[in-house]
């Protein structure tokens, strides 16, 4: 069928006539300024000839039919749909920005590490000084020597503070040596150069108590150092000010000490944690060149002389009869201070991570790295921790009773035990040459918890441990089994047993004295004294202070457990009863201040938990102690059980290390 109508618009090649050319309207409204609209009349397409207007025409010639009718939408309605996506390409950007912040601080955050790296490659120290400055009251600095200090803003509050020297009238009229060394009203040292010290013009007691000088510690970390033991802080030498440095000094008559080191005895910890840590202190002071000394002005036992000879007398140090520094001279941080002083409350600030690094062995294994440390003490209660004459008198009465009673031959008397004289130690730890006849059992109760708590969910080590050990370690000794005892397998009696100095001198028999084992006990708490011996036949070997025959030795056994923070509760004299009857056990327990032919316990039965325990292993050597004193290879450094004559019962292996030679609190 034939179309009813023409098709002039169907073109198949060549271009319509220009009067065919109709205005056609866009097909969106996103046109030019709203044109698209409108359209372009002939007149207009011929008088612009722009790109703009040719792209058009040539669109309009593609086109003969309009898609939309004219006034579709009104001139700049399209602005408001420009505006809206100008907004949201900015929340793009924004949403953008914001993702890529982390990234963006992160790299800024590494650039700017990365100056501060190559600044304290270039310039060590540098970053210290700017970065570790006190704020202006604790910390300032003047090139005037009229320049005063400012006052602290806390009364308890330790003053850096740097100054010039002062005049050698006005350094006589600050601090008075003698008496009762007040506390100077202004910081004096002798200097060529501005640097910071210490001040202590907020006190006016000294020496200064354990806990002011832990709050001194804490202020100065952040001058202290961060690299080898012994160097001294960044910022150069930090310490109060010396009055016989100063030009002129009217104190010079005498002189005081050039390097000295001070262990301040203040009651906080017992008198054996005490002794552990003094014991590492005088091995400082033999290392370094320097005098030692023994503060008790805050003691809460008394005197130092009145149970130990004075450390002047047995360590005269490099510099013999140099007096002591004044007790405001005394620094306990940094340790490179001229007059350092330790107490327990500051050896964390000394005897931690720092100290293990430097005087540990770092290619041994478990108790070998120990090796050194032990022996450090071991030397140390040997020269410098001594037993006054009264003191070894009460001591060698304990020993001397046991013997009687096991009618062994009694040792001669010792003239120089009675007139304070020192006594050749003569002892070999490694050695012996000492008769070891029984076995030394220490059983802590009062406010010490167990080395390995978690396996104790009563706080306390059952007594049934003490006695089953106390057994088998006699019979893995001595070979004269006890009753119901357990052995160590492999126990060679005759290798590990003193048999050339009478190893055993029990009766064999349950019902005849001194029935095994023979033992030495100590124990704070009364009752477990008794309910511990009623484990035992009646006829057994069992010696301590509050069954001795002896007046002197019975009134130094304990009433009550012991609870350190009840103890300055007791009177003076019940203080000085207490110390005394705890060193007498201490002694009989480790052996500790034996001369040759002195009788020993050839073993030591305890728990860890107590510092008693732990110091009792440095009077048997640091091979017996352990059981490495026969042809095995122990580079494994683990406790010899076989022939160990240190037994723990309360770790048991079950914690490493095994050992610690001090407590820190």
């Amino acid at each position: 069928m034939p179309p009813r109508h023409p098709l002039p618009d169907i073109l198949v090649s060549g271009r319509p006539a220009r009067s065919d050319y109709r205005v056609l309207t866009p097909r969106t409204p996103h046109s030019r300024a709203g044109r698209a609209e409108e359209g372009f009349t002939e007149v207009e397409l011929e008088t612009f000839q722009d790109e703009d207007s040719n792209a058009y025409r040539t669109q309009l010639q593609q086109q003969s039919q309009p898609l939309l009718s004219p006034g579709y939408r009104s001139r700049g309605d399209d602005h408001d749909i420009i505006a809206k996506d100008t907004k949201t390409v900015s929340a793009n950007w924004l949403q953008l920005a914001l993702s890529r912040l982390p990234l963006i601080g992160g790299s800024i955050l590494a650039f700017i590490l990365l100056i501060l790296i190559a600044v304290s490659l270039n310039r060590p120290g540098s970053l210290e000084a700017v970065l570790l400055q006190k704020p202006v009251e604790l910390l300032e600095t003047s090139s005037s020597k009229s320049d005063a200090v400012s006052p602290a803003t806390k009364d308890s509050q330790l003053l850096v503070t740097t100054v010039s020297v002062p005049t050698a009238t006005e350094a006589a009229t600050k601090i008075s040596i003698s008496g009762s060394f007040p506390s100077p009203t202004q910081p004096v040292v002798e200097q060529t150069s501005a640097r910071p010290f210490i001040s202590y013009e907020n006190y006016t007691q000294f020496p200064l108590t354990g806990t002011q000088y832990r709050e001194q510690c804490a202020e100065m970390l952040q001058y202290m150092h961060y690299g080898d033991y012994w160097d001294e802080p960044r910022r150069g030498p930090l310490d109060v000010e010396h009055l016989d440095e100063a030009p002129n000094s009217p104190h010079n008559s005498v002189k005081v000490c050039s390097k000295t080191i001070t262990y301040l005895l203040d009651g906080h910890v017992g008198l054996i944690a005490d002794l552990a840590l003094m014991a590492q202190a005088a091995a400082f002071a033999r290392e370094r060149n320097s005098n030692f000394f023994v503060d008790d002005t805050h003691w809460n036992r008394g005197k130092w002389t009145d149970y130990f000879k004075d450390v002047r007398d047995l360590e005269p140090g490099p510099e013999p009869g140099c007096r002591a520094p004044p007790p405001n001279e005394l620094v306990a941080c940094p340790r490179v201070a001229r007059h350092w002083v330790i107490s327990s409350r500051t050896a964390k600030y000394h005897f931690g991570h720092a100290f293990g690094e430097e005087y540990q062995d770092g290619h041994g294994h478990h108790l070998n790295r120990f090796k050194n440390i032990f022996e450090r003490a071991q030397t140390s209660f040997e020269q410098t921790i001594r037993l006054n004459p009264r003191m070894t008198e009460l001591v060698r009465a304990a020993r001397e009773e046991l013997l009687s009673i096991l009618s062994v031959r009694s040792l001669p008397a010792r003239s120089d035990n009675k007139d304070g004289a020192a006594i050749p130690l003569g002892r070999d730890f490694e050695t012996p040459n000492n008769p070891a006849l029984y076995v030394g059992i220490h059983i802590r109760r009062g406010d010490r918890k167990p080395a390995a708590i978690p396996y104790y969910p009563d706080d306390i080590i059952p007594l049934e441990k003490f006695i089953d050990m106390a057994r088998s370690t006699w019979d893995k000794f001595y070979g004269n089994s006890s009753t119901s005892s357990s052995i160590v397998a492999g126990t060679d009696y005759d290798d590990i047993g003193d048999v050339a100095l009478g190893r055993d001198v029990s009766s064999g028999d349950d019902n005849h004295f001194p029935a095994p084992p023979i033992m030495w006990l100590a124990s704070d708490s009364p009752p477990v004294v008794s309910e511990f011996m009623s484990a035992f036949p009646s006829a057994t070997g069992m010696f301590s202070l509050a069954y001795s025959t002896k007046s002197e030795l019975r009134v130094l056994a304990p009433a009550h457990a012991y609870v350190q923070a009840e103890f300055n509760l007791e009177p003076p004299a019940e203080r000085a009863r207490l110390t005394r009857g705890m060193i007498v056990d201490f002694a009989m327990l480790s052996g500790m201040w034996a001369t040759a032919g002195d009788v020993v316990p050839g073993a030591v039965v305890c728990g860890k938990g107590s510092n008693v325990c732990k110091m009792s292993a440095i009077g048997f050597g640091f091979q017996r102690a352990f059981g490495f004193d026969d042809d095995g290879d122990h580079q494994h450094g683990d406790v010899n059980s076989a022939r160990a004559r240190w037994v723990d019962v309360d770790n048991a292996g079950r914690i490493i290390p095994a050992w610690h030679a001090y407590e820190m609190h």
